[in-house]
């Protein structure tokens, strides 16, 4: 990683990727969204000048692999290949980070943590979670830049150690370490914009991501195993003022006054000692054919509203029919601890390019691919959300458990 160098640079982006509270409520409604945009972002490391470069292109489709196998290989890699920085051009709005100051990837695990267990899953709505703590920060998107480092605006990943810009779904599903539990069961990779302290340039390391896999407000027995290879995002980078929150939302959680509830589309001032978390909510209903599209959104939908068709008066929440498999709710808690009184005032997105006297966070969003062993998501799918068990964040439902 280079460190002492003071770098301008800027990543031109197009839209690149919702978690549900800590008790588990599902939000209250979902529509569509989704925006192809530009953007940038400045690094800086410390001592020397800056050195202005050229900036790169749109994105394009290159990289899809819609058609990509459920395979599933055992050799691992566990630490991402070096982080590259994007060419830049300058721009009064972009922000500064630190180079020097990215924190060291971990290295994870490259066991299989499944165990037998005789606990038994209480009955519910149909739910799983799993738990993953950080793995590395890097500018790049495998999804929205395939093959493309240091495209990107900075990221921080969970799940998956190897995951980079040359990522397919073979390399996700099949290599790579992981940082979740359940180790190599799943490989999953997670990632969202990196949190900025503007005091300092500081990356911010997160504690730990939660990821949700819930029936929604669909019928659970209509809920389908998640396909091999897919992929998704959810939100836009881009947003630049309060939105309606049905991609991305921030909370704070905890702290000397139980500092709980307080929602809102943008960075919140959490008390010290409470933890600020970042919800992402990915869209439900698959198109059943894609496992990725040219704007990386289209092969999925959230939820539509539609009359009732019982005869009551009222409406529902379907999968259009454009979308009509209906997958886990994914959703994403991502965790910061405040350690100082009004930090979260100076806290902004990698992504928040926009006026700086607006609060940070609007440009909230989140990926997904999906590294699962499918025996191990086909069983969570099948017995904790079909099955309306609560398996909590270990539990498969069927007899084994991850740790």
């Amino acid at each position: 990683m280079a460190t002492g160098l003071a770098v301008l640079m800027t990543c031109l982006y197009a839209a690149c990727g919702g978690g549900n509270g800590a008790q588990g409520a599902d939000p209250l409604s979902f529509a569509d969204t989704g925006a192809d945009v530009d953007s940038g972002i400045l690094v800086a490391a410390a001592e020397t000048a800056l050195v202005p470069q050229a900036a790169g292109g749109h994105k394009t489709a290159s990289g899809l692999t819609p058609g990509h196998s459920r395979g599933e290989g055992t050799t691992t890699s566990p630490i991402p290949t070096p982080i590259e920085v994007p060419a830049p051009t300058a721009d009064p709005l972009m922000l500064v980070v630190d180079i020097s100051k990215i924190p060291p990837p971990e290295a994870g695990t490259s066991a299989l943590k499944v165990a037998p267990t005789s606990e038994m899953a209480p009955a519910s709505g149909g739910e799983f979670r799993t738990v993953c703590t950080f793995s590395h920060m890097s500018f790049d998107d495998p999804i929205v830049f395939p093959g493309q480092p240091g495209r990107s605006h900075l990221h921080t990943f969970f799940g998956n150690t190897g995951a980079d810009a040359n990522s397919t779904a073979e390399s996700i599903s099949g290599t790579g370490n992981s940082t979740c539990r359940g180790g190599i069961a799943n490989r999953s990779s997670y990632w969202v914009p990196t949190l900025i302290d503007t005091k300092d340039n500081t990356p911010i390391k997160p504690g730990k991501i939660m990821v949700y896999y819930k029936a929604g407000l669909l019928p659970a027995s209509k809920v389908q195993p998640l396909p091999a290879g897919l992929r998704m995002i959810a939100g836009d980078p881009n947003t630049k003022g309060p939105h309606p929150g049905v991609s991305s939302r921030w909370k704070c959680i905890g702290g000397p006054n139980n500092q709980n509830g307080l929602y809102q589309a943008s960075i919140g001032n959490c008390d010290v000692g409470a933890s600020l978390y970042q919800e992402v909510f990915f869209p439900q209903c698959w198109d059943g054919v894609n496992l990725d599209s040219p704007d990386h959104k289209s092969h999925m939908s959230y939820t539509v509203m539609v009359p009732k068709q019982t005869g009551s008066r009222g409406s529902q929440r379907e999968c259009p029919s454009t979308h009509p498999v209906i997958l886990p709710l994914i959703s994403y808690n991502v965790t910061y601890v405040v350690y100082e009184k009004d930090a979260p005032l100076r806290w902004r997105l990698s992504s928040d390019m926009y006026d700086r006297s607006l609060p940070g966070g609007y440009s909230s969003h989140g990926d997904w691919f999906n590294g699962w062993k499918t025996d191990i998501s086909d069983a969570f799918v099948r017995h904790c959300i079909e099955g309306k068990k609560d398996c909590h964040a270990h539990l498969l439902g069927d007899g084994r458990k991850i740790f």
